[in-house]
């Protein structure tokens, strides 16, 4: 209870005085919290006001939910490798209050808050290889950013969740076996590296017919386990779906045509799938499917992080990542 009132202290004397309310997670009770579910039940509903959140080193098991009303949390860890946010739900399991774990509800951590940033941290699902879908994050929130952070897992790591949300993903790594980053919004991922662990499929976007965008790439490199040879760039989890890798290092776990249907259905017809200059073994041009697309130096023009992200209130990432 003392705890408490001390951090309620705290949020008041930052609110009057305009600072960045800050709060230390350190699992050997040298911060104001041991959890990090612990500082987030300490953000106010409704929050207005900048909260840093500092997680020290040391692997945190928990099921995180970030509520919809808490904004303007910036999450930071002290080490990227050393500081792991982690469970292992994964679909098909069941929940402490018996109802079925199905792939959207097995995320590790779920972000619905907006204005969210996290920075020099590992988000992980640790259900296993053989596990199934198993979320690291389910990231719903709108203007989302995540700086130099780690997304480890297997099947469906990443799950960009909302509709109608923005992210930006820089500096990033994104490690997994299938789809392990899908899902309907509006994702830029600049200078991130990619890794395949299984013949399986990068992305699964779910794009919807009015978005534009859907996920785009920008200077990053895709590697793989050195036996893969059958990895697609993508495929279509629903109609529409649009995802651009631009110069981008592509290896050579990549497969000639690139890009894969789902299941043979018809989502491939409406699939918005294109590549400008990549380079590497798994870049081939030539070889890649009928229907995906290679971009124009005029059409690359179109792809900027401004048009992509910036939407009616012209946000920029970039410049809020500073």
């Amino acid at each position: 209870m003392k705890r408490i009132l001390i951090i309620c202290l705290l949020f008041i004397t930052a609110t009057v005085f305009g600072q960045t309310k800050k709060i230390t997670v350190a699992q050997d009770g040298s911060g104001d919290f041991q959890t990090v579910q612990e500082a987030f039940n300490a953000v106010p509903l409704n929050n207005k006001k900048p909260v840093e959140i500092f997680v020290k080193k040391g692997i945190y098991k928990e099921r995180l939910v970030l509520d919809s009303t808490k904004n303007f949390v910036t999450l930071v860890g002290e080490d990227k490798d050393n500081t792991i946010l982690t469970y292992n739900n994964h679909a098909g399991m069941t929940s402490p209050d018996g109802k079925p774990i199905s792939t959207p509800s097995s995320a590790s951590f779920f972000i619905y808050a907006g204005d969210f940033k996290a920075k020099n941290i590992t988000f992980q699902n640790d259900a296993g290889f053989t596990a199934g879908q198993a979320v690291a994050v389910f990231a719903w929130g709108d203007k989302l950013i995540f700086d130099n952070c780690r997304f480890v897992g297997f099947q469906d790591v990443l799950y960009t969740s909302g509709p109608k949300s923005r992210q930006y993903y820089h500096k990033c790594y994104i490690e997994g076996t299938t789809d392990f980053i899908f899902g309907p919004s509006t994702c830029v991922f600049k200078d991130c590296l990619i890794h395949s662990k299984k013949n399986s499929h990068v992305t699964a976007a779910g794009t919807t017919q009015d978005s534009k965008f859907g996920y785009v790439f920008f200077d990053c490199k895709l590697t793989g386990d050195t036996s893969l040879h059958n990895v697609s760039l993508g495929r279509p989890w629903r109609p529409y779906a649009a995802v651009a890798y631009i110069r981008c290092e592509i290896g050579p776990h990549i497969k000639p045509e690139g890009w894969s249907n789902w299941n043979q259905t018809e989502s491939y017809k409406t699939a918005r799938y294109s590549e400008y200059k990549d380079t590497g073994p798994g870049a081939n041009p030539a070889t890649r499917v009928s229907w995906a697309h290679q971009l124009t130096d005029d059409e690359v023009k179109a792809y900027t992080i401004k048009n992509i992200l910036g939407g009616a209130d012209n946000w920029d990432p970039v410049k809020a990542n500073k």
